[in-house]
């Protein structure tokens, strides 16, 4: 049921078990015709570890999607999707719906080191240019997507045509401030979809409230897109340490 609904930047609210959290995962892929999903994370707490432990033919105990609003993927001239980290498994779905609405595509990915990097081929099918960065230098250039961002923007093809590009990026919250801060000088339009901590998913617990436009917002029905140069992001960055010391105990059971 949720292939058949599925669009890009929607995800899915999940229970592993009886006595487990609700987490949030973005759709990285689906098929209308098997039904089927494919979610893509990073084994980093307890649900997610728990999640990486199953077995083919194993079950979860519920999930609840499509939620959130899909991309709004208009045809605007060029893209350049950005991912970092485990943001990739969201771009890539992102990165082809902006090329099926006619766009040009170029994408940039990155991640702390070339075992954490994701998804290069399916991003490579997905774009018409893809540049690939690490921070250690272990695969593609060095340096952070930020870094490959200006030199795209800069680029002698997309130097004076910055009213035509649009910038989408997800990632870990300081990525997405830093992308957002520098396009907001070029006047680039960007779109960044926020990961605050949820609990219904469906609006009515305001876990997931943020701050946009001065405005507040719930990421849940509202989002997960929004303007990127209107996020107070470090608001954004506090309510993500809300429960830091829980986190950190059940890492540890």
């Amino acid at each position: 049921m949720i292939a058949g609904k599925a669009n890009a930047g929607q995800f899915v609210v999940l229970v592993i078990d009886e006595k487990a959290e609700r987490i949030p995962l973005t759709l990285s892929d689906w098929n209308k015709d098997t039904g089927s999903i494919t979610l893509i994370f990073q084994a980093v707490g307890q649900t997610t570890r728990k999640l990486s432990q199953l077995k083919k033919g194993g079950s979860i105990l519920h999930i609840l999607g499509p939620l959130g609003h899909p991309t709004a993927a208009e045809s605007t001239g060029t893209v350049v999707t950005v991912g970092g980290g485990v943001g990739i498994a969201e771009v890539w779905p992102v990165s082809r719906r902006f090329k099926e609405a006619g766009n040009k595509v170029i994408g940039i990915i990155g991640a702390r080191s070339k075992d954490l990097l994701i998804l290069e081929q399916e991003m490579r099918a997905s774009c018409d240019e893809l540049y690939v960065v690490t921070d250690d230098g272990s695969y593609g250039e060095k340096g952070f997507v930020t870094d490959a961002l200006k030199k795209v923007l800069d680029s002698e093809a997309l130097r004076n045509i910055h009213s035509q590009v649009r910038v989408y990026a997800i990632g870990p919250v300081p990525m997405m401030k830093a992308v957002s801060e520098f396009t907001r000088l070029l006047k680039i339009r960007t779109t960044v979809s926020l990961n605050p901590i949820m609990v219904d998913a469906t609006g009515m617990c305001g876990a997931c409230r943020c701050t946009v436009a001065g405005k507040t917002k719930f990421a849940c029905v509202d989002g997960p897109d929004f303007d990127g140069h209107e996020v107070d992001f470090a608001e954004l960055s506090k309510r993500l340490t809300l429960f830091k010391e829980q986190e950190q105990e059940c890492a540890t059971k």
